[in-house]
């Protein structure tokens, strides 16, 4: 009996600790005492010295305990940007397109939008200094296309927002840059000898985009081709609309350009 009574002792003994180890473990919010707008300051900092997801953490506690006020909107639009600068790129447009299906009447919607196509913009930079070190035939222009249509759908909702000036510029080399892209792949057809598809490419360049400074040479890749292909009146159409629209053009009289930077450095 004595021994049982000492094994009921322990077992209760034990019991008491586990529950005192498991209190004991049990995480502690540091921002259980903390104001919406000292979370957000923290959070803030956080980001500024690189603690990604530390913000990103504070700013979903913001985002719950401000929930249908304009700073709940802010932090949504702070995780994207946070995860934006962590180089999430899948995370920062998740949270964007999450914004504008809660608040697609929000006054920070046109920051919304000019976030997205920055993001996408982002991408498209990289993206364009990878294929400078590489052969090219064929590559997804996905996420510069997306960036270019957010940035539309921003100077065309919000014309006067503080960010469309930023976005023209940004859509302007956005288009040089594809335009540039399609002309690049075809002059490396045409190095290659693959005739029908550079002209193909060139003519999507020109077919696609107005007043890309690649367009001079989309036209003379696709008086060479011709002209490689024996198919002499084509050669000489392309030849006239390439002498009335570049009238001083060099590649006429000098051929290709040597390349000394990179094809997508327009800037």
């Amino acid at each position: 009996m004595l021994s049982f009574r000492l094994s009921a002792v322990s077992s209760c003994v034990l019991g008491t600790a586990l529950v005192l180890t498991a209190c004991s473990t049990k995480p502690v919010d540091e921002t259980a005492g903390w104001s919406p707008n000292r979370i957000y300051s923290e959070a803030t900092e956080e980001r500024s010295a690189g603690n990604f997801e530390k913000s990103v953490t504070l700013l979903e506690k913001l985002e719950g305990r401000a929930a249908g006020t304009p700073l709940a909107q802010q932090a949504q639009l702070d995780k994207a940007y946070t995860h934006y600068k962590a180089g999430e790129q899948a995370q920062a447009l998740a949270a964007i397109d999450r914004f504008q299906k809660l608040h697609p009447a929000s006054p920070a919607l046109d920051y919304a939008l000019y976030l997205k196509g920055l993001i996408n913009f982002n991408d498209n930079l990289g993206l364009f200094g990878a294929l400078a070190r590489q052969d090219l035939s064929e590559r997804d222009q996905k996420a510069a296309k997306e960036s270019f249509e957010a940035f539309r759908e921003l100077v065309s909702r919000f014309p006067d927002s503080r960010y469309s000036p930023d976005a023209r510029l940004r859509m302007t080399y956005i288009v040089n840059s594809l335009a540039q892209y399609e002309v690049h792949v075809a002059r490396y057809y045409y190095t290659r000898g693959a005739y029908v598809a550079a002209i193909n490419r060139a003519q999507s360049a020109l077919t696609d985009y107005t007043d890309a400074p690649a367009l001079e040479e989309a036209l003379f890749i696709m008086v060479q081709s011709y002209d490689a292909l024996g198919m002499t009146q084509l050669r000489d159409d392309a030849k006239r609309v390439m002498q009335a629209s570049y009238p001083r053009s060099e590649y006429l009289s000098k051929g290709f350009k040597s390349v000394d930077s990179p094809w997508w450095k327009l800037w």
